[in-house]
């Protein structure tokens, strides 16, 4: 009897023993390895130009090897600059200012203030658009600019190209109504250029071949044009499919558009939206955030699909066309802000987010709270865009194929100033990233390029 019972205390206490060692400390996730605290050096340049305003895209390392950047500006009298850097000389040149590359010198109209959209590439040409950038403020919006005594209203964003070789540009097509073009993304195997106009979102597109421009009207209710269930802020991203020429966009309802190639016309997809708990509640018809629009995308040929960041919630999610699929992968924002639990400061979400140039990296910049409590988010754009000054930035990158996900640590310059307003990225061949950022210098704050050497 007594051998018994001491054979069954022995027993419970091998079972408790390894229950404790079942609930002890956890084994190590990949995430618990990240350096949170590791610092990245970020070098600053001046292109010179003093009125420099907050740039969303607007950038790319071309086939030449140089970084090409638009700076803004939201001055009546001066219009947004294009430059090039070259890492081999490590100069800058200044290229061009966008109101006289658009045929409106001296015209004294509200200027061509913005480029919000990225370059892309073709025959030796970047190709890209234009946006105002000088806007009057009704009710805490962003509203057309009303143009003071003496000027005319702004006359629509254009098409612009630039010839790499000679230097020049061309003025292809302006937007019909006076809109901006807000969004763009051209299909370099057929010839085509794409844009959605701000503030009514129209879809333009917009053929070199026959130099024929055609707006297939408004895709998203009055765009952000419209007051109260009118209103839809407006996709920022369009993704052009090369295998098949469809381009495909969202809507603040979680809509997934694709525009037809072959019918010149717009479906919606009815197979699959972004509707995803994951990405939050959101109430389109309510300014100050995306809803559930994705933010950014890219095409990723191996698959056939388009890699997309919906903003508010920094999840990374892949969309198959030809299955009509949305999986959702991982969120990627930087490992404070995992930890905390928050949505990033910025409610829009972030728009610094490529593919790198070994076409399998992700990489992405992003906020990190510098405390790790979090802090709850802003109310409204303006706000959370004085946070944002607050908050770290963070280089996050995302191998597709392993599934690798990798927070390189927060970014300063040397003078230890964080980075500010960031909503650009450019990555060249040798890995380093460059974007645009505020500077702040002599009380005065400034956007400009800087690099960040990850290596």
């Amino acid at each position: 009897m007594a051998f018994g019972l001491t054979h069954r205390v022995a027993t419970l206490a091998a079972v408790l023993l390894a229950l404790l060692a079942c609930n002890g400390p956890r084994a190590k996730r990949a995430s618990d390895a990240l350096p949170t605290s590791k610092k990245l050096a970020a070098r600053s340049f001046d292109s010179g130009f003093s009125l420099s305003h907050g740039t969303f895209n607007g950038m790319l390392c071309a086939s030449d090897g140089k970084i090409y950047y638009v700076l803004c500006s939201d001055s009546i009298d001066t219009g947004a600059q294009m430059y090039s850097y070259e890492p081999a000389t490590d100069k800058i040149r200044h290229l061009g200012d966008l109101t006289e590359a658009s045929g409106e010198k001296g015209l004294k109209t509200i200027p061509q203030g913005k480029s919000h959209v990225n370059f892309v590439e073709a025959n030796g040409k970047l190709y890209f658009a234009t946006h105002v950038g000088y806007y009057t403020i009704r009710d805490g919006r962003e509203t057309m600019g009303v143009p003071p005594p003496g000027y005319k209203p702004y006359p629509g964003g254009h098409f612009l190209a630039y010839d790499m070789a000679s230097g020049k540009f061309e003025s292809l097509a302006a937007a019909p109504a006076g809109q901006g073009i807000l969004s763009m993304n051209m299909d370099t195997k057929r010839g085509r250029l794409y844009g959605l106009t701000w503030p009514s979102g129209y879809f333009l597109r917009y053929d070199l071949e026959t130099r024929s421009l055609k707006n297939l009207g408004p895709v998203s209710k009055e765009g952000e044009n419209g007051n109260g269930p009118a209103y839809r802020v407006l996709c920022r991203s369009l993704a052009v499919d090369p295998e098949d020429g469809s381009v495909y966009f969202t809507t603040s309802d979680g809509d997934i558009l694709r525009y037809q190639y072959d019918h010149d016309a717009i479906e919606t997809v009815q197979a699959e939206d972004l509707r995803k708990d994951y990405f939050g509640v959101w109430d389109p018809s309510k300014p100050g955030h995306m809803g559930y629009n994705w933010r950014q995308t890219v095409w990723y040929a191996p698959e056939k699909a388009i890699y997309a960041i919906h903003g508010n919630s920094g999840y990374l999610f892949r969309f198959d066309p030809r299955a009509a699929r949305v999986n959702v992968l991982d969120r990627i924002t930087s490992e404070p802000s995992k930890r905390s639990g928050m949505y990033d400061q910025f409610s829009y979400g972030y728009l610094s987010f490529t593919l790198g140039p070994d076409g399998r990296t992700l990489y992405y910049l992003t906020g990190g709270p510098v405390s790790e409590n979090g802090g709850r988010r802003a109310g409204n754009e303006k706000a959370t865009a004085g946070a944002r000054g607050q908050e770290d930035l963070r280089l996050v990158t995302y191998e597709i194929p392993t599934g690798s996900y990798t927070d390189h640590g927060a970014v300063f310059f040397s003078d230890g100033q964080k980075p500010s307003l960031v909503n650009s990225i450019a990555v060249a061949k040798d890995g380093s990233v460059y974007s645009l950022a505020g500077v702040a210098q002599n009380g005065h704050v400034r956007v400009d390029l800087f690099r960040i050497q990850v290596k």
